[in-house]
């Protein structure tokens, strides 16, 4: 169902029901990222992917820091976007959805079902993507796990498409800003040099 500016765009998001919402950054009345932010906030498990014109890093990593879970710059065929949306709606990860709780430290408790966590007394709410990537690397939590096999794993994409994106290293900084006490300096995601990243629950808990 399109809409024809930001304004019905909005109301559209926020009150129907979208298997996924393909949102124009570039909208009159209210721009692709603020709808982007609003509809993110009531419906945290909505897919949302943003088309733009402006290619620059910032504005890709606006747009996913927002809450998008992919992020396509125009010009772009109809079979890449066909593929990312595929790729998006491909949610369900029977081999690693199956754990409700998720402990990685005595004051970092993840709600799997609920979209959020317990971190040290504050609640952090979590989009299904976030928690998609926790879910993933808590199951294979005995090795690394590289950014490519999360793209495949966790985004649907084939690795053999060679698709570039940042959305990995983004939503890892996203994580690391909500569970870790110094995001700077992370104990429970950490980076393992050539290898991916690592989630490491704390060993005393």
């Amino acid at each position: 169902m399109p809409a024809e500016d930001g304004t019905a765009g909005l109301e559209l998001a926020c009150t129907g029901e979208f298997d996924l919402v393909l949102l124009d950054v570039m909208l009159p009345g209210i721009n692709g990222l603020d709808i982007c932010e609003r509809v993110r906030a009531r419906h945290p498990d909505q897919a949302i992917i943003m088309l733009t014109a402006r290619g620059e890093d910032d504005d890709r990593i606006q747009g996913l820091t927002l809450g998008a879970d992919d992020y396509v710059t125009k010009p772009f065929s109809i079979a890449e976007l066909v593929l990312r949306v595929e790729a998006v709606l491909r949610r369900t990860r029977p081999t690693y959805t199956d754990m409700a709780v998720i402990q990685l430290a005595t004051d970092v408790r993840v709600d799997t079902q609920n979209l959020s966590a317990e971190v040290r007394g504050d609640v952090v709410r979590f989009t299904r993507r976030e928690v998609e990537v926790v879910q993933y690397l808590h199951t294979h939590r005995e090795r690394p796990v590289g950014r490519d096999e999360l793209l495949s794993e966790v985004w649907g994409y084939k690795q053999s498409l060679d698709i570039e994106t940042r959305t990995v290293d983004i939503h890892i900084a996203k994580l690391r800003r909500k569970l870790e006490a110094n995001p700077q300096a992370p104990r429970l995601l950490t980076t393992v040099r050539g290898a991916g990243y690592r989630l490491c629950p704390d060993p005393a808990d």
